[in-house]
């Protein structure tokens, strides 16, 4: 894949995300309240890890690559 290619989609894939985070917001509700996600709170200070949400993310990214990519 050449660099304008791949330049490409990821511009696609940003637009895209821009998209359904201004017309349609509820779509991504979801992400960071997941069971498995850690939220800390103190008084002056909030500590946010997102791990079973980013597990997510990242099946997701490597399933649509595999299925893009595969020659």
């Amino acid at each position: 894949m050449t660099i304008g290619k791949l330049l490409t989609s990821i511009g696609l894939v940003l637009i895209v995300v821009g998209l359904i985070l201004t017309y349609a917001p509820g779509l991504l509700n979801w992400f960071g309240r997941l069971p498995g996600d850690i939220r800390i709170d103190n008084e002056k200070s909030v500590v946010f890890i997102p791990f079973v949400s980013m597990l997510i993310v990242s099946i997701v990214l490597s399933l649509l690559i595999n299925l893009f990519l595969r020659k």
